[in-house]
């Protein structure tokens, strides 16, 4: 039998005429997502959709992010810090579900003014600089080898974290006994409230730390000093209070040291006080954080210290975490303080929700602190292709959180489905399934799958 050729174009312009139900359209028109092979690479682009708001590394990926989201937004004519917003590609284009008006919570130390001086540096993060971090300072300081941070003492309690290198600390507790320890990276001190001490850099290369103080306000320029009160104190009254001639004092700084090149520190027997009045302090001012034995999750590493296994960190509690690529710290938040998060390895994004419909992502890297308002929900997302390390930390006797997941698990299921799928009973029942046995995950890693993405990319 033969077919004529106007059979065939009639046929063929009725098949065109009959929509594809996969197709590219066909599928946009019913709201699901486009396959990778039909997407467009760039996420800053008019034609990239991403309905799920995925995370995007736009250092890692060498991207210069742009105010485009599904096809709304524009490009930019004025005049544009690349680099800035490469850091901040969640607020170039925030997630869909970002909405309201929330504070800055994020600051980056590199923005920090840096105060300069014999042997090494010093520069912090306070209410001034970060105006939402009301419950606690931080200072980051420098120490080359054998440089001091000269003897003195604050109004606040003091927590510290060594970041690299080693140091040594001195202190005087409260009842006359005294404190010497060398401390390596990962191990912390805390001091309390008026405790005097002093800190030298003792590696080669001296060493670098971070800071806490348990109050926003506190300023590194309020600290008690003593050349500072030595300087400002007659002479007359020093000789009396040393019961020397007062022209032996003759000699003493004009002004505050604050860092300065001091000798090269012998070891701890050789340097300790030995005067048959001396006796040893029976607190314990120092702690091995990164040598506690980590709880392990699906996603890395969880250390957490405070007053349970520090006794004497009564104002300052914290998390050490270690995540893997991809990695998700767990919905979640914490009852009873402010979390002061230090970003010291990898890249993240951070959503902060404060009920009233309002919720606002931000991108961290190493060096920059975040804030998160205690009771805000919140989670920490490893956006880059390496861990991402991060401390945690609060003014706090006790460090606590509850989990979004365990929380649900341990809800009575009719309760979970009404609220989260009474229009759609089948997703229900594998949401319920997945969290019915609730094992609390605070770093967790699961394998999920996009069905409609036949490649797997964005």
């Amino acid at each position: 039998m033969r077919v004529s050729g106007s059979f065939l174009l009639l046929g063929a312009a009725f098949v065109a005429a009959v929509p594809v139900q996969d197709s590219p359209r066909q599928r946009l028109l019913d709201g699901k997502p486009l396959p990778g092979k039909y997407r467009s690479k760039n996420p800053y682009t008019p034609g990239y959709r991403d309905p799920y708001d995925n995370a995007v590394d736009a250092i890692g990926e060498k991207l210069d992010p742009l105010p485009w989201r599904n096809g709304d937004g524009a490009s930019v004519l004025g005049p544009w810090n690349r680099e800035r917003a490469r850091q901040n590609p969640d607020l170039i284009r925030p997630p869909s579900t970002d909405s309201g008006n929330i504070p800055n919570l994020r600051w980056s130390f590199v923005d920090s003014h840096i105060r300069i001086e014999e042997g090494g540096w010093t520069r912090q993060t306070t209410i001034r600089e970060l105006p939402t971090s009301i419950e606690l300072a931080g200072v980051n300081m420098r120490l080359d080898h054998g440089a001091i941070r000269e003897l003195h003492w604050h109004k606040e309690a003091e927590w510290a974290y060594v970041l690299s290198g080693s140091v040594r600390i001195t202190a005087l507790d409260y009842e006359g006994g005294n404190f010497i320890d060398d401390l390596n990276q990962g191990d912390l001190w805390y001091f309390p409230s008026g405790v005097p001490h002093s800190l030298q850099g003792l590696d080669p290369n001296g060493t670098e730390f971070l800071l806490i103080f348990d109050d926003g306000n506190f300023s590194e320029e309020s600290t008690f000093i003593l050349t500072d009160w030595f300087a400002h104190t007659p002479k007359s009254v020093i000789s009396k209070n040393f019961h020397l001639a007062p022209e032996l004092f003759d000699r003493v700084p004009k002004r505050e040291k604050y860092i300065f090149q001091g000798s090269k520190p012998g070891s701890i027997d050789e340097e300790k006080p030995m005067g048959k009045n001396v006796k040893k302090s029976k607190y314990q001012f120092t702690h091995k954080m990164l040598a506690q034995e980590p709880h392990l999750t699906s996603g890395g590493k969880v250390r957490i210290t405070d007053s349970k296994n520090f006794p004497i960190s009564k104002t300052v509690a914290a998390a050490h975490l270690e995540m893997e690529p991809g990695s998700l710290r767990e919905m979640h938040w914490h009852p009873n303080a402010d979390e002061w998060s230090f970003f010291i390895k990898g890249r993240a994004r951070v959503t902060v929700f404060a009920a009233e419909g309002t919720a606002r992502t931000f991108n961290y890297q190493a060096g920059d602190v975040g804030i998160v308002p205690k009771n805000m929900g919140h989670f920490i997302e490893n956006i880059g292709d390496e861990p991402l390390e991060v401390l945690e930390i609060f003014r706090a006797d006790e460090f606590r959180d509850f989990s979004l997941f365990q929380w649900l698990g341990e809800t009575p299921r009719r309760m979970v489905v009404d609220t989260l799928f009474a229009d759609d009973k089948e997703a229900g029942e594998k949401f319920w399934k997945e969290i019915e046995d609730p094992v609390k995950d605070e770093i967790t890693l699961p394998d999920i799958k996009d069905e409609d993405d036949e490649e797997g990319e964005l």
